[in-house]
């Protein structure tokens, strides 16, 4: 009888998955919210629950790569993905730095120094997002 259980509750976490999981047919990779929602509101707003757990700018070296910042930067990665395409066309390189810089920042096995040297690069072009949906 074990097994049936152990088998039962595996499908329905594999459905589970599958039903909340991100649609890449559909553009969506964030949770919550409306995909008509203002882009620059979206992003803005990850950027800066992110920025709560981030050491002052100029102090990279001393960043903790907890979980909780991981995953706040996963959210920006995934909101960034979603609502970057319908930002201004000028801040075109910094949505590209965001997506890709965050990609890696969310990722618990990126090398210490990596992460550094990312999120330097992320800081820089998410304050031009900042200073571009003013």
């Amino acid at each position: 009888m074990g097994g049936v259980k152990r088998l039962a509750a595996s499908a329905l976490l594999v459905l589970l998955t599958a039903a909340c999981g991100p649609s890449p047919s559909t553009g969506t990779y964030s949770t919550g919210g409306d995909p008509d929602d203002d882009p620059c509101a979206r992003v803005v707003s990850a950027i800066g629950y992110a920025g709560l757990l981030l050491e002052p700018a100029g102090h990279e070296d001393e960043q903790d790569f907890q979980d909780a910042v991981i995953g706040r930067l996963a959210e920006v990665h995934g909101i960034t993905r979603q609502f970057g395409p319908r930002l201004p066309d000028s801040l075109g390189t910094a949505v590209r730095t965001v997506e890709s810089t965050t990609a890696d920042l969310s990722k618990s096995r990126t090398p210490r120094e990596r992460q550094v040297a990312l999120l330097k690069r992320y800081r820089a072009a998410a304050g031009q997002i900042e200073a571009g949906c003013r």
